[in-house]
């Protein structure tokens, strides 16, 4: 896309026209990931790409229509990179080992397999309300909405299930 198109598109957002906005921004993504591309790591391309865009909106009443588009986004682009570049420096590195110890999750995943099965054993709103409030933190109106049960039957499932689950594993410990 030309810096003539560029610059008529962002008038254009000046003037309050989202839908041109929306698209500049989405063109602007692209040409600020090759930019990128060629001067950062791979994994810092789509934090400066945000943070320039974001420079973009929050500048952009600053664009004056009677001067060059291109010039004005690679001013913001280079400063944006030169921050990247002086996070790169503060934050410093060092090599990896390769001989990196890495734990053993081999009781985890065995107790986590041994959990579903247990789960699997109650009704399946006990279970499912059991899994979104105390294994993935949901609060009970969350699993209530999500669920479509009521707020007082979310905690009755809950009880219900935490109960079951005591006695089921209080009875295959008396087996083993």
């Amino acid at each position: 896309m030309s810096d003539l198109e560029w610059s008529s598109m962002m008038v254009a957002a000046q003037a309050g026209d989202a839908l041109q906005y929306r698209a500049l921004l989405a063109e602007l993504d692209k040409w600020l990931r090759a930019y990128y591309r060629r001067r950062l790591p791979p994994s810092m391309i789509d934090d400066a790409v945000q943070d320039t865009l974001l420079a973009v909106h929050e500048k952009r009443h600053t664009y004056d229509p009677a001067r060059a588009f291109a010039p004005w986004l690679a001013a913001i682009a280079r400063y944006k990179w030169i921050d990247r570049l002086r996070a790169m420096k503060r934050s410093r590195s060092e090599p990896l080992n390769d001989d990196i110890a890495v734990e053993d999750h081999g009781e985890r995943v065995a107790g986590g397999r041994s959990l579903e099965r247990l789960l699997d054993e109650l009704k399946p709103a006990q279970a499912e309300v059991i899994r979104l409030v105390k294994l993935q933190g949901l609060s009970i109106e969350e699993a209530a909405l999500r669920t479509g049960q009521s707020k007082p039957l979310v905690k009755v499932n809950i009880h219900r299930g935490l109960s079951r689950l005591s006695a089921l594993v209080g009875s295959r410990a008396d087996v083993e």
